[in-house]
């Protein structure tokens, strides 16, 4: 099992950001959504490392 990491940050002007590593298949998602409660998103940008899983894991899926 691989290790996680949540690091929230906020700055001076109340503005906060996540950023989650280590997760696997669609759970940083839901880490996302739990830490996000009910505040409004701004901007929502994925690493490349979320589409390298994707591309691995429909790899696996298909056998390609």
């Amino acid at each position: 099992m691989s290790q996680k990491t949540i690091t929230i940050t906020i700055d001076e002007s109340g503005n906060s950001s996540i950023d989650l590593d280590g997760f696997a298949d669609n759970s940083c998602s839901r880490v996302f959504e739990d830490f996000r409660g009910g505040d409004r998103v701004k901007t929502e940008r994925k690493k490349n490392s979320f589409y390298t899983a994707k591309q691995t894991e429909d790899q696996v899926r298909t056998g390609r």
